[in-house]
């Protein structure tokens, strides 16, 4: 089978507000966003499937001038969170809903041989079971929960447990969360018991974004690496370039090597505002002198 796209990214495009030291900037944002423009930046062939207002469409010009294929459909709000940073790394934040572009169906999904759909919501509603289910019997599924788990209720976007994690899960070949996303999903606030746990419910590979970095619980293995950005300027998209990159990797790599790839290319990304713009080299350099010094 010659496939048309390696990756199909499903989510809303969303356009954010960031607030930060009292300055306040709208920003696109998204796995369609960061992590497509990141796994476009690795060579792969990549299509977006997205919903926003019609007003919002003309960002959608930065997708396309990578060469990301994108397949648009006009929704009556454009998705969007307010993220308040109160500390200075960053970590710290508010998240209040701005709008929502409403849940996906079958029949927005375009006719293309795909190796990866990555279903990367920012908030619940957008995809359900029945729709999970349809995309898994077309092909491997990566999936970040947290377009389960973060509910929107009243003014605030809060998390909650996914009832059908023990439904869903067995359909993911990657699976995504970051440490809170896992706590509230299994319980367990160490995040290798978080991850392998669930493992065990059905997810292929479990990938679990914290402040320090990325774990990855793959084939009975932990796998780690750490992020090592000097600055925190771009923390907003950490875990959608970092999963994106993971899936992307795992193409043509192991388990340890998508790992510290994805670390790597993650602390290139959070040093500048925006997706990541470098090359494979630039990772590859910065690998090579995190092995010098040790570090992974």
């Amino acid at each position: 089978m010659s496939y048309e796209v390696d990756i199909l990214f499903i989510g809303h495009f969303a356009v954010d507000k960031l607030v930060y030291k009292g300055k306040e900037e709208i920003s696109s944002g998204g796995s369609v966003y960061y992590g497509a423009i990141a796994a476009r930046r690795l060579g792969l062939k990549v299509a977006v499937v997205t919903r926003l207002h019609p007003d919002d469409f003309p960002r959608l010009e930065e997708l396309k001038a990578e060469g990301i294929l994108v397949y648009a459909h006009p929704a009556p709000q454009s998705s969007g969170i307010e993220n308040v940073y109160y500390t200075e790394d960053m970590e710290r934040r508010m998240c209040r809903p701005l709008g929502f572009a409403g849940p996906f169906s079958l029949d927005e999904l375009p006719d293309l041989k795909v190796r990866i759909y990555l279903i990367g919501p920012i908030m619940a509603g957008e995809v359900d079971m029945p729709f999970l289910e349809a995309v898994a019997e077309r092909g491997p599924v990566a999936l970040d929960v947290q377009g389960f788990v973060r509910v929107r209720e009243g003014d605030g976007l809060v998390f909650r447990d996914w009832p059908e994690k023990r439904r869903g899960l067995p359909l993911v070949r990657f699976l995504k969360a970051d440490a809170a996303e896992a706590e509230v999903l299994t319980g367990f606030k160490d995040v290798r018991r978080a991850a392998r746990q669930l493992a065990e419910w059905g997810a292929s590979e479990v990938v679990l974004t914290h402040s320090g970095g990325v774990l990855v619980y793959a084939e009975g293995s932990y796998y780690e690496a750490p992020f090592k950005p000097r600055s925190m300027k771009g923390r907003t998209g950490r875990g959608d370039t970092c999963f994106a990159t993971y899936v992307a990797k795992r193409f043509s790599s192991p388990p340890q090597e998508a790992t510290r790839f994805a670390a790597a290319l993650t602390s290139l990304k959070l040093e500048k505002p925006g997706p990541f713009r470098g090359t494979p080299g630039d990772v590859e350099e910065l690998l090579k002198a995190w092995e010098q010094e040790r570090i992974v």
